[in-house]
């Protein structure tokens, strides 16, 4: 069967075993998100790296997803849903692969940012591919399932690179990926309809030099605060990056405003509810990544916890953000975008101050991690999960119909950008506490303490900058990866 999507598709038979692939595909680029997080110290000792190659470890992954989905959308308009999404599919495997075969920093490296440009093709595409397939009130159960994959995925991932890591290996946790990879490579074909594209041919129309350009600017952004861990933020090996990043940034702008089918249309970054959506999922998925990551790092470096327990610890903090999230949906109709981001905020605030209560373990009244560590970020997450449905909602209630696509697009570019510069940051800030030698906490206790303030100042900007009032309940939503 083929779906004409210029005319609107037709409901096609066996749709929700294409859902089942779908969300499964899905599963697997969410997991890798968080999976990798526990499985840090390991690979850190196995593959001889230091904080800043450790770093590029998430943010390379991360960086490429986010930088690229907008330019996969366009993709998946141009040359067809289902043939975009095979082809991400095909490289995420492949690159997954690649990671659990490589011996070096920079093959792990590498492999990582091509899951990641498989993840910006396959992401869009399924989407695309569900809300063709499905209409009316089935469509709204399938989004559902799609939203619930995200929460469940980032709560499992945790889990799942403890119980690799502590028993196979780090490598099983990319590994694992490609029996799953490979058999939905096979059977989505099978099940799922051919799409014709909207814009068949009109390859001009794909802004690639827009996706190159802030793919490389957030970059360079990331390299130059990476960096500044170690040689400071005044020298110039962090000033020359940091500069270039703004550069890049500044042509990039200019791209979008020459370019016939631009990859963010100025016009709609300069509405006020994108550029609070924006901000909000860029402060959240910062804080949550940088959280794992300074977290991970203290109980197995800190406090000699195995990656399996430090897993388990984390397995409730990724719950926590599920169930905010849920809270935020029902929260939103009823009390509005602007109260539930200040509120989020504060929790988060609030939870990462306890955090700043660990312990080195070698003192005479040592903090327990489970009385400080972990109900401390649980608080937070619990705090998080509200955040990315109201960076979502309140930007899709309140911009154009016509400008849905887009801004859904940038707001989901921001998810996966906020995560590289959150975890780039918290590297920087813990570097004090990672470097051989290295004694003490103050590194993890700064960095905690630079997400506490993070939060709080945050939730003072959002008083004035998410937009008020209530939306439709029609628009709330879980964003793409929660």
């Amino acid at each position: 069967m083929e779906i004409d999507v210029s005319r609107g598709g037709v409901r096609a038979p066996g749709g929700w075993g294409v859902l089942v692939l779908l969300c499964l595909a899905q599963f697997m680029l969410i997991v890798d998100i968080t999976v990798v997080q526990v499985a840090l110290p390991s690979i850190g000792t196995d593959l001889a790296l230091g904080r800043e190659a450790l770093t590029w470890v998430v943010t390379a992954y991360t960086l490429c997803f986010g930088g690229l989905m907008v330019l996969g959308g366009r993709l998946a308009d141009v040359f067809g849903a289902r043939r975009t999404l095979l082809a991400g599919l095909a490289l995420f495997t492949a690159a997954s692969l690649l990671c659990g075969l490589s011996g070096s920093g920079a093959t792990l490296i590498a492999g990582r940012a091509l899951q990641g440009v498989g993840a910006a093709l396959l992401s869009p595409a399924a989407l695309a591919v569900i809300t063709t397939v499905f209409h009316g009130e089935r469509r709204g159960r399938a989004l559902g399932v799609w939203a619930a994959v995200g929460g469940s995925g980032a709560a499992l991932g945790v889990l799942l690179g403890g119980l690799l890591t502590a028993g196979p290996g780090w490598a099983w946790a990319f590994v694992v990926n490609v029996p799953v990879g490979l058999l939905v490579l096979v059977a989505l074909p099978i099940v799922t309809p051919a799409v014709t594209p909207a814009a068949p041919g009109r390859a001009g129309r794909v802004d690639v030099p827009g996706a190159l350009l802030v793919t490389a600017a957030t970059g360079l952004l990331v390299y130059g605060v990476v960096t500044a861990g170690e040689a400071g933020w005044g020298a110039a090996a962090t000033l020359l990056p940091l500069a270039a990043a703004v550069l890049l940034y500044a042509l990039f702008a200019a791209v979008e405003r020459t370019v016939r089918a631009p990859l963010m249309r100025a016009a709609t970054l300069a509405r006020r509810p994108v550029i609070s959506g924006m901000f909000l999922m860029v402060t959240a998925t910062g804080l949550m990544l940088g959280l794992f990551f300074i977290g991970s790092l203290y109980l197995q470096h800190a406090r000699g916890f195995g990656a399996l327990e430090t897993g388990l610890l984390f397995l409730p903090v990724a719950l926590a953000i599920t169930i905010g999230a849920q809270a935020g949906g029902h929260l939103l109709p009823r009390l509005g975008g602007r109260p539930v981001a200040v509120a989020a905020f504060a929790l988060t605030a609030a939870g990462a101050a306890w955090m700043t209560l660990i312990s080195s373990g070698t003192d005479l009244y040592a903090t327990s991690p489970y009385a400080t560590l972990l109900p401390g970020f649980t608080l937070a997450a619990l705090g998080i999960g509200p955040l990315f449905v109201t960076a979502t909602t309140t930007t899709m209630a309140n911009v154009p119909p016509g400008e849905n696509g887009v801004a859904s697009g940038v707001i989901n570019t921001f998810h996966e950008l906020g995560g590289s510069i959150g975890v780039a940051v918290a590297s920087a800030v813990v570097a004090p506490s990672l470097t051989p030698g290295a004694a003490g906490i103050g590194g993890f206790v700064s960095g905690l303490a630079v997400c506490a303030v993070t939060a709080g100042v945050a939730a003072l900007v959002s008083l004035r900058l998410v937009p008020p009032g209530r939306p439709s309940g029609a628009f709330v939503g879980h964003g793409h990866g929660h």
